[in-house]
């Protein structure tokens, strides 16, 4: 029986205030979840989102994408990132 495909139906993606990545994350709602970061008041000017994949590789790339960031930031997260 073959393997079934997990669903792609989560996006990666990133805001930036300006050239400047304040945040990394991951949600199926691309647009709903602009607002809620709006709502709580981060300060960003774009969301740039990936092609969506699964939740499992999407949380890959997220927690990838931020030790990436924390390597060239002397172990600092982008600043909405806990």
């Amino acid at each position: 029986m073959p393997k079934k495909r997990a669903k792609r139906d989560t996006y990666p993606y990133v805001l930036k205030d300006g050239r400047e990545v304040v945040y990394i994350g991951i949600t199926k709602d691309p647009e709903r979840r602009e607002e809620e970061h709006k709502n709580e008041g981060k300060r960003f000017t774009k969301m740039v989102t990936e092609y969506p994949c699964s939740e499992r590789t999407a949380r890959k790339s997220e927690q990838k994408r931020i030790r990436s960031y924390e390597r060239s930031h002397k172990g600092k997260k982008p600043r909405y990132n806990d």
